[in-house]
């Protein structure tokens, strides 16, 4: 009997996929729950299993194609792998196997990301000299940087002088009709004044990402507020104590810790900042999941660190070090990127020094860090010199007041200019 593999239910928000890879060859016997397909979401990549075992049919969709949510990829004949088929079976996934090889092995085509594989195709670099270090040694998009990066000079490369390069999925679902690209000439350099355009198709990620920030504009009043913090009392327990901190937790004390600490506290004073429009009611929320912007293989993405009233400096940093390197590896879960109450933004890894963030629905504020600079300032009667830090906060008028805006950051720069507060709880 034929059992139709089908695209689960990923999120709430999410309503399509991208077709990732194919993880087995149609023809083969895979078992029950083993991997067949990889999708792509805005969020993570996630891999369906076999619903039953028995022999996988052709494909449905191929790669990178669109799918909604529930519709049919393929189909597996449900039989029990007979035990003289057994090396036939294994020959014929073979190819599957090799699909994941050590993490830092060559390459193969079949373990190059497409986000990867777009990467590399912009800059002509074979992908066999990409090497993997994600998950099963697949090459993901930071790999493919460093190899175009590393790329040596007699790599095999597409050409450079072809005056309109289109970057897109392998197989997009609705061929434009073009006039043939011109013939590139051999290893012909580029001119200084050609004006060279390169259309590149937009990840699932960015689409996304581009629909949350217009319904955030068009549904939300959007205002934000800003104030300044001197960092010295923070910098100076840093540097105090970062030796003996690092010595018991094994891991560096940095800024966004104090940050959380201090959002949280401030989140207790005005709970409205933590609470959420649902049509004509308030939803006051008594817990704090705060998300924190990282930089990740499929873009940005915000992680959430649950119940951060409930963390120390130190479980709040080891939370953070491993979202920021599962963001990288495109390894972070669904959950872990659903929820959350309040938002930060840290533009100042960047050297942003001011700006204003956006809303992340359906919360009602989000805090945005900016870069660390010494200015001259007044402080008892002097002109000193001090590092200090320009905070913003964007919130929805429509349940946040002016007031309790501007109150909400005085809070957290107190805090945060005199952190023993927070150990006094004061």
């Amino acid at each position: 009997m034929a059992v139709n593999i089908k695209v689960p239910t990923v999120g709430e928000s999410i309503t399509e996929v991208v077709i990732g890879e194919w993880l087995k060859a149609p023809g083969t016997w895979v078992a029950m729950d083993e991997s067949v397909v990889s999708l792509e979401t805005d969020k993570v990549n996630v891999e369906v299993p076999a619903p039953v075992a028995g022999i996988l049919g052709q494909p449905l969709k191929k790669q990178g194609e669109t799918a909604g949510i529930g519709d049919i990829l393929a189909t597996i004949e449900e039989s029990a792998q007979p035990a003289a088929a057994a090396p036939a079976a294994t020959a014929a996934s073979a190819p599957a196997a090799a699909s994941a090889p050590a993490p830092g092995a060559a390459a193969t085509d079949a373990t190059v990301m497409p986000a990867a594989r777009r990467v590399l195709a912009e800059a002509g670099v074979d992908a066999l000299l990409a090497r993997g270090t994600g998950p099963g040694g697949r090459v993901l998009k930071e790999d493919a940087q460093r190899a175009v990066a590393e790329k040596p000079a007699g790599s095999l490369s597409a050409g450079t002088a072809i005056p309109l390069v289109y970057a897109a999925p392998p197989t997009p679902a609705t061929p434009v009709a073009a006039k043939p690209a011109p013939t590139p000439a051999p290893a012909a350099p580029v001119a200084a004044g050609d004006r060279r355009v390169e259309v590149v198709a937009m990840t699932p990620l960015r689409r996304r990402v581009a629909q949350r920030l217009v319904e955030a504009q068009h549904t939300a009043a959007i205002l934000t507020t800003f104030n300044e913090v001197d960092m010295t009392a923070i910098q100076d327990l840093r540097k105090k104590h970062q030796e003996a901190f690092v010595a018991k937790h094994g891991i560096k004390i940095g800024f966004m810790s104090f940050f959380i600490k201090a959002s949280v506290a401030a989140l207790k004073e005005f709970p409205g900042v933590n609470a959420q429009l649902r049509g004509t009611d308030i939803l006051y929320q008594h817990f704090y999941d705060i998300g924190v912007a990282v930089g990740g293989g499929k873009g940005l993405v915000v992680p959430i660190l649950r119940d951060g009233d409930k963390l120390g400096l130190a479980g709040i940093e080891k939370a953070l070090a491993d979202y920021g390197a599962r963001a990288k590896a495109g390894t972070l879960k669904l959950d872990e990127l659903t929820g959350g109450t309040f938002s930060i933004s840290n533009g100042g890894v960047y050297g942003s020094m001011m700006s204003t963030p956006i809303l992340n629905p359906p919360q009602s504020a989000i805090l945005g860090m900016h870069n660390i600079i010494e200015r001259p300032i007044g402080l008892n009667g002097q002109v000193v010199l001090r590092p200090m830090m320009y905070l913003a906060l964007s919130y929805d008028h429509r349940l946040i007041d002016g007031r309790e805006a501007v109150s909400f950051l005085v809070s957290l720069k107190r805090s945060l200019e005199a952190p023993e507060r927070l150990l006094l709880d004061i």
